[in-house]
C-alpha cells in the first residue's frame, strides 16, 4: 500500500531548527518525482523543495535554509529547516509523483500525499 507519514513538526522560536520526516511505503520511495510543500492559513499550497532526479529545487523563499535529503536504506525523505522564520509557518506535505511530468513544481503533478504536519514559528 502506498503511504506517506510524516513526522517532525512543532512550534519553535525564530533562529530555530527544525527536521521533517517523511517515511514512504509502497512504491512511492521510488517515484519520479518527491517533493515538500507548505500551506500557510488562507494561502495556496506551495513547493518549497522538489526532487525528479537530478539536483534538489528549493523555493527562493528557503534557499540557503532548507535542505532536502533522502535515506534510501530507510525509505525515508527529510526536510532539514535552519534559520525558522515566522513566515515560515504553514503545514508541511511530503508528497509522490508517479506520473510523468516536464516539472513537478505544482500540487497537481503529484498523486500521493502525507496527512501534513505543523511547523509555527513565533517571533
Amino acid at each position: 500500500q502506498e503511504q506517506l507519514v510524516e513526522s517532525g513538526g512543532g512550534s519553535v522560536q525564530a533562529g530555530d531548527s527544525l527536521r521533517l520526516s517523511c517515511l514512504a511505503s509502497g512504491r512511492t520511495f521510488n517515484s519520479n518525482a518527491m517533493a515538500w510543500f507548505r500551506q500557510a492559513p488562507g494561502k495556496e499550497r506551495v513547493a518549497v523543495a522538489t526532487w525528479s532526479g537530478g539536483p534538489t529545487d528549493y523555493a527562493d523563499s528557503v534557499k540557503g535554509r532548507f535542505t532536502m535529503s533522502r535515506d534510501n536504506a530507510k525509505k525515508t525523505m527529510y526536510l532539514q529547516m535552519n534559520s525558522l522564520k515566522p513566515e515560515d509557518t504553514a503545514v508541511y506535505y511530503c508528497a509522490a509523483s508517479t506520473y510523468s511530468a516536464p516539472t513537478y513544481y505544482t500540487p497537481g503533478r503529484y498523486n500521493y500525499w502525507g496527512q501534513g504536519t505543523q511547523v509555527t514559528v513565533s517571533s
